[in-house]
């Protein structure tokens, strides 16, 4: 398997909502890690597992954004809890 690419153009799909009292829709991003920033840090987390992040024709569910978020090589600085 290749390895993850932050600097690709990336796709979000939020989850869509029982009440579908969300507003957020489709976003596009410049990089992956931009997407994965704010699914992470701005999205509200019950949402994260129900979305997709689309990456060169490749998809990820939210608790592989989860793990790509985490890993060493995510190259944005993360927010302090």
């Amino acid at each position: 398997m290749a390895p993850f690419d932050y600097s690709a153009a990336a796709g979000l799909y939020p989850c869509k909502t029982v009440r579908r009292t969300s507003h957020l829709r489709y976003k596009r991003f410049d990089s992956a890690a931009e997407a994965l920033r704010f699914a992470i840090e701005d999205m509200p987390a019950s949402m994260l597992r129900g979305s997709v992040l689309e990456v060169e024709e490749a998809r990820f569910d939210g608790l592989q954004m989860q793990k790509f978020y985490e890993a060493d090589a995510y190259p944005l600085p993360r927010r302090k809890n």
